[in-house]
């Protein structure tokens, strides 16, 4: 009898989403607000944040599931601000507390990206430069370009589900 063999290794290493990093200061219910405007999507803020309990960090998320493409809308936020306070040991008349506020970074290769917006979808190039160009005529974001996934060191945390 005849052992069939099939080797799927060249199918589990693409990556079938687009990434485009924003630079932005607007809050991320106003972005989420423009996106839809701009690129005709219907983003709506998930119920729980996406939390990374190791580094004690949760980013904002905002989702589009678009059945008629069969396309999923990501729009996640880069930055958690987390503060600590540390007592100070010194034998001291007066109890005082330092606050450290420490910022967590969801892709640590991207420090001035504020924003991520991920579509698992594969576009073709064309599409692709038409929602980056429609993204940069919005007059509140600074900058928006590309990013290649296979890239990046902790692409692990742009899973979402």
């Amino acid at each position: 009898m005849a052992v069939h063999k099939l080797i799927l290794d060249d199918v589990f290493d693409e990556v079938d989403c687009t990434l485009i990093a924003i630079h932005c200061t607007i809050e991320d219910y106003r972005l989420a607000y423009l996106l839809n405007k701009h690129l005709g999507t219907n983003l709506t803020r998930k119920v729980s944040d996406l939390d990374y309990s190791a580094n004690k960090a949760t980013y904002s998320i905002f989702e589009w599931e678009d059945e008629k493409q069969l396309t999923t809308w990501s729009l996640v936020s880069n930055i958690c601000k987390t503060e600590t306070y540390k007592q100070d040991n010194f034998n001291s008349l007066f109890n005082t507390e330092e606050k450290i506020t420490q910022t967590i970074y969801l892709i640590p290769e991207h420090r001035a990206v504020n924003y991520f917006l991920k579509i698992d979808n594969e576009f073709n190039l064309n599409k692709e430069k038409n929602i980056l160009n429609a993204i940069l005529k919005i007059d509140q974001i600074v900058t928006a370009f590309s990013v290649d996934i296979n890239q990046l060191k902790s692409k692990d945390n742009l899973i979402f589900s």
